[in-house]
């Protein structure tokens, strides 16, 4: 029955897990290192959570300003538009930079570390267009 066979690859098979390497093979140390179950339970340093959720403070805080100046009516403009924003992607083999929503948050204008060292069009984990176009679609 093919329609069991794709149903079944789309449920089991997620998209990051299509590798050079293979599913079978073992962790690749190379990438990411030496597993640790210590580093999984508690963060490496203090400041770790504060940077992970350092963008969703400065949103939270500028929201809070922005509601004490102009209103209840004016955040929630504002996070219907990040929404609205967040929805528009490429296709998913293409990197999305985001550029209305850096505009709307005031990044725009500002030169950050993920500009510089995270340029996914020097990453080396390309995936294969068709496929995951297929896996989106619900064709895989």
């Amino acid at each position: 029955n093919p329609r069991g066979v794709t149903s079944f690859l789309k449920d089991s098979i997620p998209i990051a897990e299509f590798s050079a390497s293979g599913p079978f093979e073992g962790q690749d140390l190379l990438r990411r290192g030496f597993t640790s179950v210590k580093n999984e339970l508690l963060p490496s340093h203090p400041l770790e959570l504060s940077e992970k959720n350092f963008q969703l403070n400065q949103d939270k805080t500028n929201f809070a300003t922005l509601r004490n100046i102009q209103g209840l009516h004016a955040p929630l403009k504002l996070q219907m538009e990040f929404r609205a924003v967040k929805q528009v992607q490429r296709l998913p083999f293409l990197h999305s930079s985001n550029m209305a929503l850096d505009t709307l948050r005031g990044n725009d204008e500002s030169i950050g570390f993920e500009d510089i060292l995270n340029d996914p069009s020097q990453s080396e984990v390309m995936g294969e267009p068709h496929m995951m176009m297929e896996y989106k679609l619900g064709l895989l």
